[in-house]
């Protein structure tokens, strides 16, 4: 089963070889700054258990997704059930998620970009609308709100520089990507432009992708005090659905869409699809109080338009909502020691219209349904942390959440409103940092995280408001350790977690294939998560630069506590979408004649499809490979590669349809394919 993780150490084998042998001490690991809690400090310095995914890092395929720079993280998996159509868990499962990122709280840009009703339209960013992505891990509600499934932070603006670039990608299924950026601006006035087109065949019949994206971001400062960000962010996207298939028909053709089933239609006859038109814009203001005192105020507005032709129906959702969000924070530092103190707030709204209709080859027939969702959520939060002669970090923090639901059913005569609200609902999280040495440290982090029923849950595809669902809720204990060695260019880090979830919120799905949700009394999430990371630099004379090597291991073991549906006993079986384990090895390999290989392998166990754990997909390995050459001046960097993926030629699925009707559980992923790209970059020198 492992032969390929066996066939991959053994080509890098010499490679490591050759950096213990000759290794320049000259250089470290990158000193990432970590800016979520407001903590602004080193990524090796943080008290809790994060990871920064950087542009470098994640630059290692055709750039149309996201999915193989965030398996890359232990403990952190994306799924793809279709290209355009994601699904992330951190620590988590795919149990509230048929479709979507629920559960994951996302700013871009200190701009809320998960909306009031509890989705986040992930798939609306581009590869190019981020410089740097900060993954948060466990609960974050002490100072984010409401949420048990973890925080992602994107940031565009931290590594800017004057300039232009443009980057063209070709491959399989008539892959074309076209990424452009306008950098422009001095350092008291940033502006960066980008725009990005995708657009694909897609691996599988009916599963084509176009995706148009634009962002415009600026940053001003106003005087020594006060800074002013705006941001912008449009897309236009639409992508076709082909839908799950049995275990038959996957193993016949697995590249099939749907097939009309009893009378419901095939996938392609109901032309199901997603048009999705998404806008968010915000303005931020950081304005400094005093040499103690700052604030940081963002306003912001956000529209979401959907369309769904799906085999049951066409779905048209509009999702227009506001928010805002206010940080105070004083600080004082004094010798070796610091100490901050945050609070404030963040509110948010949204007026929601959700009309659902009969699908008539792929146009809306007659109306069914159509309801007004009015959804408010907000919540007040405070934060402290000391820091003790650079030995000792101490960070605690408390947020008060609340979160009403108006739905109000037009159709229907008369008019019936259904309310429901989640309130005084604390989330306190305690977190300790211990640097023992110098280059061994330990962590511990006390969390309770608080998640009440997203809108597309209380209202899921059955039509039926369901506003009898409990939010789930929990206690999370972890603790790390972490050890540096060769000069702090090897990089050793393990955490343990324990997570009890009661009233988890489960999917279920009726005859016609409608999901809804039901809680499920208490989940048991226990898990081993296994890091490391090694930096080369060549010496004078060497063939080699660098090389930059990563492990992530991942060691699940989720378990249902008593969870009884009727006459189905489902306590202790094993939760599914949840692989038990998971690695994720990467190495990048750059030589002195401009030339870089980067290799990479993922490997996931079984995974259950269903509560009962009566079907399961197999294990799977991928394994990837990239070839290019650079020629960099001070002004221009030109690059051009060619790579494959899935070298092995796994059958499997990036994204399965859990608890699925009549076992419709298969999405089959990309069988070997390969790209090809090349990127212009002009950067204007400083002055």
């Amino acid at each position: 089963m492992y032969k390929p993780v066996f066939l991959f150490l053994v080509f890098i084998y010499p490679l490591f070889l050759m950096a213990q042998q000759e290794a320049d001490s000259s250089k470290t690991l990158d000193e990432v700054v970590v800016k979520a809690f407001e903590q602004n400090r080193k990524l090796k310095e943080s008290t809790f258990s994060v990871k920064v995914i950087e542009t470098n890092n994640a630059d290692l395929t055709n750039k149309t997704s996201l999915v193989n720079g965030f398996n890359t993280i232990a403990g952190v998996r994306m799924e793809e059930r279709s290209p355009g159509s994601y699904r992330i868990n951190i620590r988590g499962s795919s149990l509230r998620s048929p479709f979507g990122v629920r559960n994951v709280k996302v700013y871009w840009n200190d701009i809320p970009v998960t909306d009031a009703g509890g989705n986040t339209y992930f798939n609306q960013f581009a590869f190019n609308n981020f410089s740097s992505i900060t993954i948060m891990k466990g609960p974050a509600g002490s100072l984010y709100g409401a949420g048990t499934g973890g925080l992602i932070l994107l940031n565009t603006l931290d590594r800017w520089q004057p300039g232009a670039s443009i980057e063209y990608v070709t491959g399989s299924y008539n892959l074309q990507n076209i990424l452009a950026a306008f950098r422009y601006g001095k350092n008291e006035n940033k502006n960066q432009l980008t725009y990005a087109h995708t657009q694909s065949d897609g691996y599988r019949n009916h599963s084509a992708v176009r995706r148009d994206n634009f962002t415009w971001e600026s940053k001003l400062k106003i005087s020594d005090r006060q800074e002013l960000d705006a941001a912008v962010l449009f897309t236009d996207m639409y992508y076709e659905t082909p839908g799950a298939l049995t275990l038959n028909e996957y193993n016949i053709n697995a590249k099939a869409a749907r097939p009309a089933v009893g009378t419901l239609p095939s996938a392609e006859k109901a032309k199901a699809a997603i048009y999705q038109k998404t806008v968010t814009a915000g303005l931020t203001s950081n304005y400094t109080i005093n040499s103690f005192f700052k604030n940081t105020t963002t306003l912001y507005g956000t529209f979401a338009q959907v369309k769904n032709p799906a085999i049951r129906n066409y779905e048209r959702r509009n999702e227009p909502g506001y928010g805002a969000r206010t940080v105070f924070t004083y600080e004082k530092k004094k010798d070796n020691n610091r100490f901050q103190l945050v609070a404030g707030s963040e509110f948010q709204q949204g007026f929601f219209n959700t009309q659902v209709s009969k699908n008539k080859n792929g146009l809306p027939d007659t109306l069914q349904t159509n309801d007004d969702i009015n959804n408010i959520t907000y919540n007040f939060f405070i934060q402290g942390e000391v820091s003790l002669s650079d030995k000792w970090i101490i960070n605690t923090g408390l947020s008060v959440n609340k979160t009403k639901v108006e739905f109000t059913r037009l159709s229907g005569y008369p008019v019936i409103k259904q309310t429901r609200t989640y309130q005084n609902e604390l989330a306190p999280k305690i977190s300790l940092r211990r640097n023992i040495q110098d280059d061994f440290y330990a962590k511990a982090t006390i969390s309770r995280g608080f998640s009440p029923p997203t809108i597309a849950e209380l209202l899921p595809s059955t039509g039926v408001i369901s506003t009898s669902l409990e939010a789930e809720y929990g206690w999370n204990y972890e603790a790390s350790l972490g050890y540096y060695l060769l000069q702090k260019k090897l990089l050793l880090e393990v955490t343990g977690f324990i997570f009890k979830l009661n009233n988890g919120l489960v999917q279920r799905r009726d005859a016609s294939g409608a999901d809804y949700f039901v809680n499920a009394g208490n989940i048991k999430q226990r898990g081993i998560e296994m890091y490391s990371s090694y930096l080369y630099t060549g010496k004078p004379g060497n063939i080699i630069d660098y090389i930059n090597t990563t492990v992530s291991f991942t060691l699940n073991h989720f378990r249902y506590g008593e969870f009884i549906k009727g006459t189905d006993n489902f306590s202790g079986k094993q939760v599914p979408s949840v692989p038990n384990s998971t690695l994720s090895v990467l190495a990048d390999i750059h030589f002195k004649k401009r030339f870089y290989i980067t290799a990479s392998y993922y490997t996931a166990s079984k995974i259950y499809l269903d509560d009962a754990n009566s079907a399961a997909a197999n294990p799977y390995h991928l394994a990837g490979a990239r070839i290019g050459w650079m020629q960099k001046t001070i002004k221009h960097k030109l690059s051009i590669y060619a790579g494959i993926d899935n070298l092995l030629n796994e059958k499997y699925s990036l994204g399965n349809d859990i608890n699925a009707a009549g076992n419709r559980f298969y999405n089959a992923a990309a069988s070997r394919n390969f790209y090809a790209g090349i990127s212009y970059q002009f950067i204007q020198p400083k002055k």
